[in-house]
């Protein structure tokens, strides 16, 4: 399987699926699978845009609204996490993971998945110490404080990441596991961007959280995104023990380094996204504590037993299948010859949560 990671998208989703089309033509092969890092900018409309966390002078619409709208369809299909700059609004209606627009999948603000016989798991969001045991309390319209405090990772979410003992072959966070750059060329990285020197040196470049799960989960291959520079590293996870390949890629701009692709060993197809069962069991598990106000998750008031869980899971997807639930448009889409948002829909494209509480 050949996959293409990119780091922040900001909204150029025409930018970067045509520079895979050309390097698949000049490459002659085939890119199965885009991931990205966040930053994605999944505006909908003018209306997004008032739940980004961008300068108002810097706002643009880009790109995501013609994939949302249907004028475009993304070529190849596409996983995302969020980062600090996105339509949180839009994002939060898709809590769990699910299609942000046809052939594109948001995995949610914490989130598993497989893609053909490939394990995919990722975080969205940065750490931020002060928010980090909060619940989910923030709801739009924003204001200046939440529109921060919403992408800001959770305990919660980091709690249920951390019940995975099943190998996960690739995860994606936004900002960097904290202590990633002992395990690579760091004085290069230094020379480039000399204001990282002292966090280094603090030990407070990068995510708590992260590391904790880089430690427990010990993925083959950890991408991120957020400090706008390529950065490798390898992480020998003890003796005899397994190492995980890190790479951080930076924003879609010309000539700079955003893009990267690489072959993982997989199974015949078909490749595509599926629900994965021990990921639907810890969020059914969890689903009775997740705290939707400023008070933290409260572990111990956990219901179900996760062995009951997983039962439960499998029995719904022999039933209905693993594929998720079809794309469904939830708000008017924008107009670019207008500069208005026109037509109506309803519904909620987050219909994993029938999945998970019926």
């Amino acid at each position: 399987m050949r996959i293409a990671v990119e780091g922040c998208m900001h909204g150029e989703l025409d930018n970067v699926y045509k520079t895979l089309q050309y390097m698949e033509n000049i490459n002659s092969y085939k890119i199965d699978l885009l991931l990205c890092c966040g930053d994605f900018q999944a505006v909908r409309n003018e209306n997004d845009m008032e739940s980004l966390n961008v300068p108002r002078k810097y706002r643009e619409m880009k790109s995501f609204w013609k994939y949302y709208s249907g004028q475009e369809v993304a070529p190849i299909p596409t996983i995302f996490i969020g980062g600090n700059h996105e339509a949180s609004n839009y994002l939060w209606e898709l809590y769990y993971g699910g299609w942000a627009a046809p052939n594109i999948y948001f995995l949610g603000f914490a989130g598993v998945v497989k893609f053909g016989n490939i394990r995919i798991g990722g975080l969205s969001g940065i750490y931020n110490a002060r928010h980090y045991r909060l619940g989910h309390y923030e709801r739009p319209p924003y204001n200046e404080s939440t529109i921060r405090s919403v992408y800001h990772v959770r305990e919660y979410d980091v709690h249920k990441l951390m019940q995975i003992e099943e190998p996960i072959d690739i995860f994606l966070s936004h900002d960097w596991p904290c202590g990633i750059t002992d395990y690579g060329n760091c004085k290069e990285l230094v020379r480039h961007k000399q204001y990282f020197e002292k966090e280094i040196q603090d030990g407070t470049l990068g995510s708590e959280p992260a590391a904790q799960l880089l430690e427990k989960l010990k993925p083959s291959y950890w991408f991120s995104a957020h400090l706008h520079c390529k950065f490798a590293a390898v992480v020998q996870h003890g003796e005899d023990s397994p190492v995980t390949k890190f790479l951080a890629l930076d924003k879609c701009l010309p000539r700079r380094k955003f893009l990267q692709v690489f072959e993982i060993e997989s199974g015949q197809g078909p490749y595509e996204i599926q629900y994965d069962e021990e990921w639907l069991a810890i969020t059914r598990t969890f689903n009775s504590v997740f705290p939707l106000t400023s008070q933290s998750a409260n572990f111990g008031g956990v219901q179900h037993d996760m062995n009951d869980c997983r039962q439960w899971v499998r029995s719904r997807l022999q039933e209905r299948g693993a594929k998720p639930f079809e794309f469904v448009r939830t708000v008017p889409c924008y107009d670019a010859s207008q500069s208005l948002s026109i037509g109506a829909f309803a519904g909620n494209s987050s219909e994993m949560l029938k999945f998970i509480v019926l």
